[in-house]
């Protein structure tokens, strides 16, 4: 099976456990993801089946979309409630207050990965440093909130949710500690939920327990919302159909002449392509090259 299949990932359930279940249920052998979710937070895992997972180092959408819980007043080593408590202090903010702190962090910004994170220095994960009580010299990384929106805010318990647009690396975690400290106070993240990914919705995904069952009566139906085509992962990226004869040349691995294409008048250099055969098919990735269009990735 090659395609993309959108889990809805529970709580508890590791990113890899999660590939080891669609594998074993599917009978799949090639498997992988496009973004680890930790074990407390739920949502949109796209998993890659077969052939697609040659796509997970060139997916251009990697943005993805957050609501997160939080609650201000306390601090953890790892910026969430489930860490250990290193401090609390008194909270005092007003939705007011908050609305208007959330202002600095949209757009373009710099995030100090936390301690407790996947990030490797020297060889070595962060968390494996953080586990042995260790805190290592980390390089801020910049990464783009593109949309930051207060959705509730209890001012008696000092907690709310927030949605949140974000680049790939965004680190939500430390977004919600460093919003907690402009306001003068301190702050962690109490729920994650992921809503978007890669262009997918949470609202098409489907449970284990629910692959569980279709796998039990009949198997995955290929026109269903929880399953995507290779090409789904590229969809940002122009169409180009060629005639019957360019796309046997183009499978054989034969580039093709920009002139001779529907695209003569309008490719530009490096610019990449869908390229599909006049029934619509998808045959690979295309790139121009001087005045060619060379196989990209091929799937």
């Amino acid at each position: 099976m090659n395609g993309v299949l959108l889990i809805h990932k529970e709580k508890e359930f590791t990113s890899f456990d999660v590939i080891a279940v669609v594998r074993r249920l599917l009978g799949q052998k090639k498997a992988g993801h496009t973004g680890t979710l930790d074990p407390n937070a739920t949502g949109l895992l796209p998993v890659l089946l077969g052939s697609a997972t040659k796509a997970q180092d060139i997916i251009p959408c990697q943005d993805k979309r957050y609501r997160a819980d939080f609650r201000l007043g306390i601090a953890t080593d790892t910026l969430d409630i489930w860490g250990e408590v290193l401090e609390e202090k008194p909270s005092r903010c007003t939705a007011e207050k908050l609305e208007n702190a959330l202002a600095g962090f949209r757009g373009e910004i710099e995030q100090l990965p936390p301690m407790y994170s996947a990030v490797s220095v020297d060889g070595k994960r962060l968390y494996q440093y953080a586990r042995e009580g260790k805190e290592v010299e980390r390089r801020p990384r910049r990464v783009t909130v593109y949309s930051l929106e207060l959705l509730s805010f209890d001012e008696a318990t000092q907690s709310g949710q927030l949605d949140i647009a974000c680049s790939k690396g965004t680190y939500v975690r430390t977004l919600i500690d460093d919003i907690a400290r402009s306001l003068g106070t301190v702050g962690v993240m109490t729920g994650l939920v992921r809503c978007e990914a890669c262009g997918y919705s949470l609202s098409d995904a489907i449970t284990l327990d629910e692959l569980k069952t279709i796998t039990e009566n009949g198997g995955i139906d290929e026109r269903a919302p929880y399953y995507r085509s290779v090409e789904s992962l590229f969809a940002g990226y122009p169409a180009l159909t060629v005639s019957d004869k360019q796309a046997n040349r183009f499978k054989n691995g034969n580039p093709l002449d920009v002139a001779r294409t529907e695209i003569k008048d309008a490719a530009g250099d490096k610019k990449i392509y869908r390229v599909k055969d006049r029934e619509g098919n998808f045959l690979s990735l295309g790139i121009v090259s001087e005045d060619m269009i060379k196989m990209y990735k091929h799937f």
